[in-house]
């Protein structure tokens, strides 16, 4: 009942029944990443490449999508990861949503929620003043 209820009266939160319906009418499911995430394609769009969309495990927040369907979903590639052999460089990271507002968010010494006083600025930056 409560994912219902948040179905209609929240568009942040995984789906709404529009996004449910036009995938249940429209969508061919191409694949799920690490992270819970389901991938669609179907139908096309006004500049004639076939509609990409995703439904967000939890909260839709844009930077949960990793690296490999980022470029599937904005048409950089036409293979889903699914159906090609995907390996991460050894140089590349895991990837890592975006932390702005939680508490994993990076914080710099001197900031409000950090304590302690904010580093000098050195080196050949003035601090502009005012009547100078």
């Amino acid at each position: 009942m409560k994912q219902l209820l948040l179905q209609l009266f929240t568009w942040w939160n995984g789906q709404t029944m529009g996004t449910r319906f036009f995938t249940w009418r429209n969508g061919k499911r191409v694949g799920e990443d690490e992270f819970g995430n389901v991938y669609y394609e179907g139908g096309m769009t006004s500049f004639g490449l076939p509609r990409r969309w995703v439904i967000y495990n939890g909260y839709a927040e844009a930077s949960k999508i990793s690296a490999d369907w980022h470029g599937w979903m904005h048409h950089r590639t036409d293979v889903p990861p699914t159906k090609e052999d995907y390996k991460a460089r050894e140089w590349q990271k895991p990837h890592r949503p975006n932390y702005t507002g939680s508490s994993l968010a990076y914080r710099p010494q001197g900031s409000i929620a950090v304590p302690g006083e904010r580093p000098r600025v050195t080196g050949d930056y003035d601090a502009w003043t005012p009547g100078n």
